[in-house]
């Protein structure tokens, strides 16, 4: 690809393996950061080369700049690709990259910056005139978070500004229980971020999460790829996703879409990236949530139902291309449902499981997906993300994907570590599930008390 020959892939696990195998498709060479940990993992194997960047512990390896960067240049590497977590939304390293003439394959380090701080983002858009969930400015402490909340009314969410992945979020119900929760939420965003500013935010509880896939070019080019709706959470991670999502209406869906190309156009924005918004069911009216400025878990379901290869996508706008396909053309068909398979056990409160895996015999199959870095043999290491595999099926619709999902997860035999695929399959089978009828809690305050109380028995 013109710009860009070789890649270094500064990542682990499935996102590293997905990449590898874009590029090999593209004709770029690859590199991939390993840990000690990873030395002999799917990415090592795949890749044309394999570099060690340190011990297991992320903050020794997979999250130190200066080594990513020094591995980028001493393999010889035109750019570098941080997949998503670690320093997918670090701005240093996309400067980095800048002043050693590497090509960052993400946005550039300012919309990392500027899109990263939920308070920045949360104003921006609001001067767009975006609807943004009720919420205060930075509260700095108890004294102005109590006052807060009861400008905004009970019940409230506590968020970390510079926070990610649930870290430092937590819902308060009622004013006595304030105290307690400011304090875990300062002392988690500070542990988690290195910043313990926090915001409070009205809690919408008949939500749910609907984000729109975007991409855009240096040309001034916005595309969208229409919704996914990743509103099953457990925890604030995300478990299931869909694309589309069955309780968004055309109209709705034509409305939050053009919103989300709208705010990505305003700030110049390149590469994927991602616009989350809150969808309250009862009044049906959505707000902007925040902005993710790389490429998602759940990217899979909309590569599904549009046929779009979003990472190849990635790099030609890298590489100072132009988007190659125009909004007219993005066209979605079918019902996409990914299910991230993790290396935890739900009948112990999902507490990871690492160990060695001796056997593993996903299943396949025509609408059958399986994102994955996990062979027979492999040892999950305690170090890293659970995630083990991300599985996606497709169907004409949501009951024909739904109905290929089930199958699928009953022919996913994984034996050595304990998995998610019991609870999976508990979900699949839900009658409000299959009618659609879920929030962002639902998992939390109904299905997973309902899982306790039959231990997934029959399920295992």
């Amino acid at each position: 690809m013109k710009g860009i020959s070789r890649v270094l892939v500064a990542n682990r696990g499935e996102i590293a393996v997905r990449i590898i195998r874009a590029c090999r498709d593209l004709g770029i060479e690859t590199a991939v950061t390993v840990s000690e940990a990873d030395r002999e993992s799917l990415p090592a194997k795949l890749a044309d080369r394999a570099v060690c960047i340190g011990p297991p512990a992320p903050m020794q390896s997979y999250l130190k700049v200066d080594t990513i960067v020094a591995a980028a240049l001493g393999t010889g590497s035109d750019a570098i690709h941080p997949g998503y977590g670690f320093l997918a939304e670090q701005p240093k390293l996309a400067e980095v990259c800048a002043a050693h003439g590497l090509v960052f394959v993400g946005p550039k380090a300012n919309d990392i910056r500027r899109m990263g701080d939920k308070l920045y983002a949360r104003k921006l858009v609001e001067g767009l005139g975006v609807s943004i969930i009720p919420g205060s400015e930075l509260v700095c402490h108890f004294g102005e978070a109590a006052e807060a909340a009861e400008k905004i009314g009970y019940p409230i969410l506590l968020k970390a500004a510079a926070g990610g992945g649930g870290k430092g979020m937590k819902i308060v119900e009622k004013s006595e229980d304030l105290r307690t929760v400011f304090d875990e939420a300062s002392v988690e965003a500070l542990s988690a971020f290195g910043d313990d500013r926090i915001y409070v935010e009205h809690y919408i509880p008949n939500a749910r999460h609907i984000e729109v896939q975007i991409i855009g070019d240096r040309f001034g080019n916005v595309i969208h790829l229409f919704e996914r709706d990743c509103s099953l959470q457990r925890r604030y991670q995300k478990m299931v996703e869909e694309a589309p999502s069955s309780a968004v209406s055309p109209e709705l869906r034509e409305d939050i879409c053009k919103t989300a190309v709208r705010i990505v156009k305003h700030i110049g924005y390149e590469n994927a990236g991602t616009i989350e918004f809150m969808l309250d069911q009862d009044e049906d009216r959505f707000y902007f949530l925040e902005m993710n400025t790389r490429i998602q878990v759940e990217h899979p379901v909309t590569e599904m139902i549009t046929g779009v290869d979003l990472v190849k996508e990635q790099f030609k706008v890298a590489a100072g291309n132009p988007i190659s396909f125009a909004q007219d053309e993005v066209k979605w068909s079918g019902h996409a449902i990914e299910c991230r398979i993790n290396a935890e056990s739900p009948n112990a409160g999902f507490a990871p499981f690492p160990g060695r895996i001796t056997k593993w015999n996903p299943p396949t199959g025509e609408g059958i997906r399986v994102d994955s870095h996990c062979y027979a043999g492999y040892f999950v290491p305690p170090y890293y993300d659970s995630l083990l595999a991300k599985l996606i099926t497709w169907g004409r619709d949501r009951d024909q994907a739904i109905r290929s999902m089930q199958d699928a997860l009953a022919n996913f035999t994984v034996s050595g570590v304990d998995t998610t695929i019991p609870f999976h399959r508990f979900i699949m089978k839900n009658p409000d599930y299959l009618r659609g009828q879920v929030n962002t809690s639902w998992i939390e305050k109904t299905l997973g008390k309902e899982y306790e109380k039959n231990e997934g028995d029959q399920f295992c």
